[in-house]
């Protein structure tokens, strides 16, 4: 029996007439786990659901701060725009059956099974140029594990309970067991800047190890 199913309690008692089994101490019924793939999910048009991300950088050694609702957007575009990678790159704004689309998975099946996104924000700049041309990059993928050789517990899923007492005063809970889609988001990036005085040292330092190759 499985462990996690309740505490034993030590005794063995009739299951059915031809049959004894361990008692355990727990809540009635037993949870029944897996999830049936032929139902839809509930939310089925949550894909349409859309997100707004705001994310700030700061590159203290350069003082250099940014946001990723850039400059140039208005209120009154970002009222309207949704994310798209060829006609609008920068917008802040994602449908969530786009970012899943973009990973290639199929969000209707991710939603009854559960899973994990990762919502990537990639921050490469090159502080020469304009502020203007410090712009972050979108990218999309799975996170959890896919693998056909190793799924157990596949997905993503959590459970919580409501407990309370009923009118006759028994003890009672209502477990949930939910899947659902998690959304992660993850920023990283560089930035570099050219220094003069950096430059002359490594230029002098390459100078001076020449002479003495020179020597020798």
């Amino acid at each position: 029996m499985n462990p996690s199913l309740g505490i034993q309690t030590g005794r063995c008692v009739n299951f059915n007439e031809t049959v004894r089994t361990c008692e355990v101490q727990a809540w009635c019924p037993l949870e029944i786990n897996g999830v049936n793939d032929s139902e839809p999910a509930l939310l089925k048009a949550a894909d349409n659901f859309t997100v707004l991300i705001k994310n700030n950088i700061r590159y203290p050694k350069f003082n250099f701060n940014k946001r990723n609702i850039l400059p140039n957007i208005s209120s009154t575009y970002l009222k309207t725009c949704i994310f798209n990678r060829q006609t609008d790159p920068y917008c802040p704004i994602f449908r969530l059956g786009d970012i899943v689309h973009e990973a290639g998975e199929d969000f209707q099946k991710m939603a009854v099974e559960g899973g994990v996104m990762g919502i990537q924000i990639r921050w490469d700049c090159d502080l020469d140029k304009s502020d203007s041309k410090c712009v972050p990059t979108y990218t999309f993928r799975r996170l959890d594990n896919k693998n056909p050789n190793n799924n157990v517990a596949p997905g993503y899923n959590f459970r919580f309970a409501k407990y309370y007492k009923t009118p006759d005063g028994v003890e009672s809970r209502t477990l949930i067991k939910a899947y659902g889609i998690r959304f992660d988001v993850m920023v990283f990036g560089r930035a570099g800047k050219f220094n003069i005085i950096p430059t002359l040292i490594n230029v002098g330092s390459g100078l001076a190890l020449l002479g003495l190759v020179s020597m020798f």
